[in-house]
């Protein structure tokens, strides 16, 4: 198993520009499926991008597409998510998760993940 924890949230204007870390520990990491999730208040829980186990493969939501990167360094044990061009709607807590996977496509449903951090605020001040 793997434990994860979440940085680098906070408070940016519209336009700017954010990036998440979340740093795991126990397992082997590179042997999981790495993904992002973002929950508003009052709102389920969505899948914002996702990447497996090499990083040699990644999926995003529609919503932020040719915005956001996620990326990782299996050396570091950190997957990273860099958030440009913030808009309010981007405003949610966002959680890190793990999916031991060694599928070529990274997974992007809730239920596909076992593992989660706590959570990291990001709000988008217009």
């Amino acid at each position: 198993q793997i434990q994860l924890v979440e940085s680098g949230g906070g408070l940016v204007q519209a336009g700017g520009s954010l990036r998440l870390s979340c740093a795991a520990s126990g397992h082997t990491f590179s042997s999981y499926c790495m993904g992002w999730f973002r929950q508003a208040p009052g709102k389920e829980r969505e899948f914002v991008a996702a990447i497996n186990w090499s990083g040699g493969s990644k999926i995003y939501a529609d919503s932020v597409k040719g915005r956001f990167t996620i990326s990782r360094d299996n050396a570091k044990n950190t997957v990273y998510l860099q958030m440009n061009s913030l808009k309010p709607e981007d405003t949610a807590v966002y959680y890190c998760a793990g999916s031991y996977s060694s599928a070529y496509l990274p997974r992007t449903r809730r239920d596909q993940y076992y593992y989660w951090g706590q959570g990291t605020q990001v709000t988008v001040s217009s």
